[in-house]
């Protein structure tokens, strides 16, 4: 894949780097609320839980708060941060299917009690909680369309539903709903809507079985662009829209985004620390790689666009690689790249999902400090890893 066009915009890159260090990533609050709203345009009347995976920032989340918004949480780390930013927990729902005892009684603590279960393990797990809690279930959607596909981990069979809900009715529990994730950067909204189809026919089955469901949670999985051509969100959700709109009325939908809505929020500073000649090729050494910001190359399957905001000259073959001693640290190989010098300044766009949340400090190399701009006003600082 060639390197992205894109333009440096006008932030100065090399005015935070004197003032913070390198690497960085900036995380634009703007960003946030543009995504944010755009979904909510393209999605109306859906109820957005951001799932906090991947990017789990306080930032992020007092951000989406003044927008009241609201949050879907899978770990107890997940609760630590929503309960620190003063996120009420009426407005989270917990969505991991497989939880530990402990991991209910923590959520349950903090005062969010809708859960997600997928198996008959799980649902015998909340019979000691039936009281104050309340259960959606989650129904698998394979999709071979996506890189990620969450419905291969999770999710009980579609013939298995009918009976989970009446086992879960024998049990006196409180299943209120449904709920499925299509996989992540799911590309073609048709696995959405044909998943939505589904659900309804659930939900009405069930009523025959005296289950009655008043919630569908449809998951996250709405996709952005890495290549710079632009995705019309509202054109994209549109057969979403119309399979939401043969739901009984009395259904109320909820939507797990996280990619979508950090994603381009966050773009990553890095700076060249060392130059080699290899062969044919230059290789220049970033303070930053796989083990790093760039980590979901590995575990996302995502390569990211690049720009050199102030390089300039005759594009040579070249190599960008990370700062540890370990060869699969490679950012890119075999690539045009202009003559860099030591400190030269690298950005990688599109980079807030499964970037930083999954990076490491391998080698000691340390994560990439945040510098937080147009963000709550609390928060418009530099915030270390």
């Amino acid at each position: 894949m060639e390197l992205s066009a894109l333009n440096a915009n006008q932030t100065d890159y090399r005015k935070l780097v004197s003032e913070h260090g390198s690497p960085l990533l900036v995380l634009d609050g703007d960003a946030i609320r543009k995504q944010y709203l755009s979904l909510q345009q393209a999605l109306p009347g859906v109820a957005l839980h951001y799932a906090l995976k991947p990017l789990p920032h306080d930032a992020v989340v007092a951000i989406l708060k003044d927008l009241n918004g609201y949050f879907d949480l899978a770990t107890n780390g997940e609760v630590d941060l929503v309960r620190n930013v003063g996120v009420d927990p009426e407005r989270c729902i917990h969505s991991h299917p497989i939880k530990r005892d402990s991991d209910i009684r923590y959520a349950l603590d903090y005062g969010c009690s809708t859960f997600v279960v997928d198996n008959i393990v799980e649902l015998e797990k909340f019979v000691a909680y039936k009281d104050v809690t309340q259960l959606l279930l989650r129904v698998s959607f394979r999709n071979p369309d996506t890189k990620i596909d969450l419905s291969k981990k999770f999710g009980c069979r579609q013939e298995e539903a009918i009976g989970l809900l009446c086992k879960a009715k024998e049990l006196g529990l409180n299943v209120i709903g449904l709920s499925f994730h299509v996989g992540s950067q799911a590309v073609n909204p048709v696995r959405h809507s044909n998943a939505v189809a589904a659900c309804n026919n659930i939900i009405r089955e069930a009523a025959q079985f005296g289950v009655t469901l008043t919630t569908l949670d449809i998951g996250g999985g709405f996709p952005v662009s890495y290549d710079g051509n632009p995705i019309d969100i509202v054109e994209y959700c549109a057969p979403i829209r119309e399979q939401l709109a043969l739901l009984p009325e009395h259904i109320r939908v909820l939507a797990e985004p996280g990619r979508y809505i950090c994603a381009p929020a966050v773009t990553a500073v890095s700076s060249v620390m060392g130059i080699a000649q290899r062969g044919e090729q230059t290789w220049y050494y970033l303070d930053d790689g796989v083990y790093g910001s760039y980590s979901g190359q590995i575990y996302d399957h995502m390569v990211y666009p690049l720009s050199f905001p102030y390089a300039s000259g005759e594009p040579q073959l070249s190599v960008l690689s990370g700062p540890t001693c370990d060869s699969i640290d490679v950012i890119r190989e075999d690539i045009m790249l202009p003559p860099l010098a030591v400190g030269e300044i690298v950005i990688g766009h599109v980079m807030g999902a499964y970037t930083w949340a999954s990076a490491t400090e391998f080698n000691f190399f340390r994560k990439a400090n945040f510098v937080v701009v147009n963000g709550p006003c609390e928060i418009n600082a530099v915030v270390a890893a």
